[in-house]
């Protein structure tokens, strides 16, 4: 027998070489570059927004006014009231008022303190949309690209620098979609129901406005989470309850704190704050029954406050011979807009959202054919559910809603139009080896480039050669998208798209740096340039300084240093004074607070320094059925009249009657309703009682009656 033996050594295991090490010397890995274009994203769009935001000063005094009024007392805060003495609140949950009223406490209340949180806002946005998008496709310079769009839309660049409370509500509504997509993922309990806390907080901004979103979270859970639909369901019921819960607390926190130690709950009959939800600013505003008496007032973030110059009524005909074509359709009142469909796409609406829509729309379509056949839990389709029915749904019911709307709510949709456009550029992109991809491609650069001419051709004044170098790209980026080489050759199908993408995004983001570059103050703030705004960058609302009353308030040490008629009127006056003023009425001047008896017994203690009677129609409702005052203003009339064409015109010292001079003499935009405001008015018993009772006395503009002192 042999043997044979056999050396470990001449025969070693045979080993696999070791990894090769990352060569990361003079590079940058993936991670890197991706945290970096993150970076320079949120921090372009933080220098943007930030960008002389004290041109804007109070904005909207209306929400100033109780950023103030949080800034100095912490159940004003709280409540959301309008002044610190807590008579009434805004007639919006108070959320908005929280992060501006608290910044106030920390940094002192001033413009920057109130505006550079929205402004930050804006950023977070930004990043959330970034961060959908970029797990949705997988791809970081689609989510870039998409919080870009963002950013550029006009009507983002005007509200994210603005105190109205859509600013918190659309970054909660991004926050709860952003947790969707991570619950989508893995099927995530916790992000599940992470989205419906933020959309609780969203209802807690803006009532049910907030609540746009929800059914296209709800679909596309349901259709796409990779688990079994029972446990799908299950987990909807969950974010259901927390949504509840992170709005519910509020609610009972009015319910349950007695209703005679918190502010009135303005906008509603009964100090109720499910009253608002249903009535004022729920349903009732969708169906154009929110407003109670004659006329259809806007809401607190138009009315023109006491000393307003521009007639409401005159600008809504304005706006509505203006048509839908034209740079009309403004933001203020509605009055000009459309009802359907096309509401969106004209007028004021037009310029503030649509100049991604048409493609946004384009993209829903080619994305959901491109990913017909794939599995059910795909992200891409999902993707496009999720924005794609968020648009469709949100935008119907600003579409067709008959109440009050402004063009400025359309906000909401910002971030749906910016994701689904880029998710559409993202998949026709990924598909440029067939022909469906390029033409896909091709069509929402047309269609952005071509939809962008129209826009600015409507407002052909303003920087004319813009358009025409737009659609000189356009056509040049189709032509290259549409040749067979891009399939082959990526720096052509590079340069393709990027000369497509200047041009899709040139006229929103030319219309976003003018908006930026132009002072917005009052109720009806627009987008574009000062020249092409006929009114001013939505002035009206704003209450003209009166030196004199101002050092009168100041001097008076009483609760109210005055009581006024109306929020707006209010809220200017205790910016100008910083001393705390009751508003009668509340916005309208119709909510049912204070009634005579409760007025008679703080005047009678001494907590109401002055009566206000501003000179425009709108404050103390002048004339009576005792005799006109020194400006005129008649008391009766009991349908509401721009111009003083319902009520009659009134003139100095001519007597008020019940039935007629319901006009007001010397002024010409002084609404001649009964009372003075939007509105039937509740309140003239207090003014017919002030009159009688106390000597007027002119100062500046304003009738002012003193009284302290009185004892009954």
């Amino acid at each position: 027998m042999v043997s044979v033996t056999a050396s470990l050594q001449d025969n070693p295991p045979v080993v696999p070489p070791p990894p090769a090490a990352a060569q990361t010397t003079g590079r940058f890995d993936g991670k890197t570059v991706e945290r970096a274009g993150l970076a320079a994203l949120l921090v372009a769009t933080a220098v943007m927004y930030l960008w002389n935001i004290t041109i804007n000063g109070m904005g909207n005094q209306f929400y100033a006014g109780a950023a103030w009024a949080g800034s100095k007392n912490w159940e004003a805060l709280l409540f959301g009231s309008l002044d610190p003495a807590n008579f009434i609140t805004v007639d919006k949950p108070p959320v908005s008022q929280w992060v501006m009223g608290l910044s106030g406490q920390i940094f002192g209340f001033s413009s920057a303190s109130m505006l550079v949180p929205q402004a930050l806002m804006a950023v977070a946005a930004v990043g959330l949309l970034y961060g959908s998008v970029r797990r949705v496709t997988g791809s970081h310079y689609t989510g870039l690209f998409a919080g870009a769009a963002l950013a550029l839309t006009p009507v983002a660049a005007l509200m994210f620098r603005f105190n109205n409370p859509d600013a918190v509500m659309v970054l909660l509504m991004t926050a709860g979609a952003y947790a969707t997509v991570r619950a989508l993922e893995r099927a995530s309990t916790k992000w599940i129901l992470l989205a419906g806390v933020a959309l609780g907080f969203a209802f807690l901004a803006k009532m049910l406005e907030g609540l746009m979103v929800l059914p296209a979270l709800g679909v596309v859970y349901l259709v796409a989470a990779p688990n079994p639909i029972r446990t799908r369901l299950l987990q909807l019921v969950g974010a259901l309850v927390a949504l509840l819960a992170s709005s519910g607390w509020y609610v009972l926190v009015t319910l349950l704190w007695p209703a005679s130690s918190h502010p009135y709950l303005a906008g509603s009959t009964d100090n109720n704050f499910m009253n608002l939800v249903l009535g004022y600013n729920g349903f009732a505003r969708v169906l154009g029954r929110n407003h109670r008496g004659g006329g259809t007032p806007p809401d607190p973030s138009a009315v023109p406050t006491p000393t307003a110059v521009p007639d409401p009524t005159a600008a809504a005909d304005a706006a509505a011979q203006n048509g839908p074509g034209g740079r009309g359709g403004f933001g203020g009142f509605g009055g000009g807009q459309v009802r359907g469909v096309e509401r969106l796409f004209t007028g004021e609406f037009g310029f503030e959202i649509a100049w991604l829509l048409p493609a946004a729309l384009l993209a829903l379509v080619l994305v959901l054919v491109s990913r017909g056949r794939a599995p059910r839990t795909d992200l891409v389709r999902a993707g496009a559910i999720l924005f794609g029915l968020w648009i469709i749904i949100d935008g119907a019911v600003l579409s067709y809603m008959s109440g009050t709307v402004h063009p400025y709510y359309c906000l909401s949709i910002a971030p749906a139009v910016a994701g689904m456009f880029a998710i559409g550029i993202h998949e026709m992109w990924a598909k440029r080896d067939s022909l469906f991809g390029r033409g896909g491609l091709a069509g929402l650069v047309a269609t952005t480039g071509v939809w962008s001419f129209v826009l600015l051709h409507r407002n052909s004044g303003w920087f004319p050669e813009l358009r025409w170098a737009i659609l000189a790209l356009t056509v040049v980026a189709c032509a290259l998208i549409l040749l067979p080489q891009v399939r082959s050759n990526r720096r052509l199908a590079t340069a393709a798209l990027a000369i497509g993408l200047i041009a899709s995004l040139g006229g929103t983001a030319a219309y976003s740096f003018a908006t930026i570059a132009t002072p917005h103050s009052g109720g009806g703030p627009t987008v574009g340039p000062a020249a092409s705004d006929r009114r001013g960058g939505g002035g009206f609302g704003e209450s003209q300084p009166n030196p004199q009353l101002a050092a009168l308030l100041q001097g008076s040490d009483a609760t109210w240093a005055a009581a006024v008629n109306g929020s707006s009127a209010a809220a200017g006056l205790e910016l100008q004074t910083d001393k705390a003023v009751m508003a009668i009425g509340g916005f309208s001047g119709s909510d049912p607070t204070p009634t005579l008896a409760e007025f008679q017994a703080d005047v009678k203690a001494g907590k109401i320094g002055y009566y206000i009677v501003q000179s425009n129609g709108r404050g103390g409702n002048g004339g009576n059925a005792n005799g006109g005052n020194a400006n005129g203003q008649g008391n009766g009339g009991s349908q509401p009249g721009a111009n003083n064409q319902a009520g009659g015109r009134g003139r100095q010292g001519d007597p008020g009657n019940e039935g007629g001079q319901g006009g007001q003499g010397g002024n010409q935009g002084g609404q001649g309703n009964q009372g003075g405001g939007f509105g039937r008015n509740q309140h003239s018993d207090i003014t017919n009682w002030v009159t009688a009772t106390f000597k007027p006395q002119q100062v500046g503009n304003t009738t002012v009656y003193k009284l302290t002192g009185y004892t009954g």
